[in-house]
């Protein structure tokens, strides 16, 4: 599993890197240099289009948008400065509560 995990890692570090490239001629600096709001549209847009799929009980298509939606929330974490490490220790602190409170 880790070596799966790592593809994440290693998707953010392209998302890194192609923030300084031509917007011209990388999709992800594109986005970047239109502003949070295009990053922010392209996460919501990519989480109905998830969400759609698994209405519809397509499994190849749930997979698709599942992809599209992590790479535009990786970018738009880029966009607000963010990093995965920050995400990570979220969710470290977050491991083991219950999410039910009485």
């Amino acid at each position: 599993m880790e070596n799966k995990v790592s593809v994440l890692i290693r998707l953010f570090e392209t998302i890194e890197k192609r923030s300084n490239d031509d917007p011209s001629t990388s999709y992800t600096a594109q986005l970047l240099s239109d502003g949070k709001e295009k990053c922010i549209a392209k996460v919501r847009e990519e989480a109905l289009e998830t969400v759609e799929a698994a209405e519809q009980e397509d499994i190849s298509q749930i997979i698709y948008e599942s992809a599209d939606l992590i790479y535009h929330l990786l970018v738009m974490w880029k966009k607000f400065n963010l990093t995965p490490d920050q995400i990570y220790s979220e969710l470290e602190n977050r491991e083991g509560k219950t999410g039910i409170r009485k």
